[in-house]
């Protein structure tokens, strides 16, 4: 703990080198420091790909308690976890989550290594019943994961969050298990994904995935979404990270609004990803 604490102020006296590292937390300037931080981050020519700083989002509300987002450059977001009476109180505390976050992120336990992989494929390995053997084989759920963390060698686990968040997404969105019906191998599906980025246009395509179900299962959307709710709520209380749970939201608010507001909207098979491009790699 003394070792972590010592790097955690060296990582602070290089990043925010006008700051007192003992003060960093209790500092009520907490907004300007995470700017601050991730702007030095920026000008390191950090790995994060998507554009931006630091983004913020209160929550509508006619009074308190007030709830406050911050999303980092590459996705990651933090909520305040704490009962806040006002607003600045509110962002404040998700910025204090989010730095301290940001800080640990730049440990060296936090970054992708082959000890941290072996480390990783054997909790995997244990959680599942399986065995080491199933980490070298693609076809297992252990071995996909094995593969994602040995083509992510170096990230932080921000980083590799942002990836993991896409797939968790289309494992939610019941993507994944119609890849595995068009034969698609799991290292194919990963290589085709980490190329793209969590967008507005991924987005829409999980939205009208959705909005198909609906059709089928009428109430499906709601029920999901006060779920999701529930799993973002209860996800923000705990400090966690939060990026797969607000996007959830989002989504799925996203499918209910074009549901309302098109009552016939267009097939999405003439906008959803190409299953036949992605499968032509064999």
């Amino acid at each position: 703990m003394d070792r972590t604490l010592e790097s955690l102020r060296h990582i602070i006296a290089q990043a925010l080198p006008h700051r007192d590292p003992a003060l960093v937390f209790k500092d009520l300037n907490v907004v300007s420091m995470l700017q601050e931080f991730w702007e030095s981050k920026q000008q390191q020519k950090a790995t994060f790909s998507s554009e931006g700083l630091v983004v913020y989002e209160s929550m509508p509300s006619s009074g308190p308690p007030f709830v406050s987002y911050v999303t980092l450059p590459g996705g990651s977001c933090f909520g305040n976890f704490q009962c806040c009476l006002s607003r600045a109180e509110a962002r404040r505390d998700a910025a204090k989550v989010a730095l301290i976050n940001s800080l640990f992120n730049e440990l060296p336990s936090r970054r992708i290594t082959k000890e941290f992989i072996m480390e990783s494929v054997q909790e995997a390995v244990a959680s599942t019943r399986g065995t080491l053997d199933d980490a070298d084989d693609p076809s297992t759920s252990v071995g996909a994961y094995h593969y994602m963390l040995e083509s992510n060698m170096g990230k932080t686990m921000l980083e590799f969050q942002e990836l993991m968040t896409i797939f968790q997404l289309l494992h939610w969105n019941g993507s994944l298990k119609a890849l595995r019906e068009t034969k698609c191998s799991r290292q194919e599906v990963i290589s085709y994904y980490s190329q793209y980025s969590l967008d507005e246009k991924m987005r829409s395509h999980m939205a009208l995935d959705w909005i198909m179900k609906e059709r089928e299962s009428p109430g499906i959307l709601s029920q999901e979404l006060r779920a999701a709710l529930g799993q973002l709520e209860e996800a923000r209380k705990a400090g966690q990270e939060l990026r797969f749970y607000k996007e959830k939201k989002e989504i799925l608010s996203l499918a209910l609004t074009q549901i309302y507001s098109d009552p016939d909207p267009s097939s999405p098979s003439d906008d959803q990803l190409s299953l036949t491009a992605l499968c032509g790699y064999h």
